[in-house]
């Protein structure tokens, strides 16, 4: 089999990130499309916390104006965190899928579950305050 063969259609050989693409063999579709999906569903966590930054930013809450605005910019960072992540991520996962390597663990969950209680504890504190 010549080296053209090897990749189904040649396909891989013009996809981008080529990091990503260019090594390995194809996965099975299914768990491409679940590395998206995770990929994704990360997006949309770090959409839903610049979201929130922008709220609490917007919002006449009842706390200072310092911690209201520390927490927005905090939840705008982890927002953008976890878009920076999810796609690292996705391209270690899908090279793992395709060199036969193991799967890269979750690093960024923890610190996003972390900083979210932390705000959410603030915020109940600031309110009962």
């Amino acid at each position: 089999m010549s080296a053209s063969e090897s990749k189904p259609s040649g396909a891989a050989d013009s996809r981008w990130p080529r990091s990503v693409y260019g090594v390995g063999d194809e996965p099975d579709p299914r768990f491409t499309f679940a590395n998206e999906r995770t990929f994704l569903a990360w997006i949309r966590t770090g959409l839903a916390l610049l979201a929130g930054g922008a709220a609490v930013d917007a919002l006449d809450l009842p706390m200072s104006d310092v911690l209201q605005t520390t927490l927005a910019a905090i939840l705008v960072l982890l927002g953008l965190l976890c878009a920076v992540a999810s796609w690292l991520r996705w391209a270690r996962a899908e090279r793992a899928m395709r060199t036969g390597a193991p799967l890269p663990s979750m690093g960024l969950a923890m610190p996003v579950v972390v900083g979210i209680l932390l705000i959410g504890l603030i915020l109940i504190v600031a309110s009962v305050v």
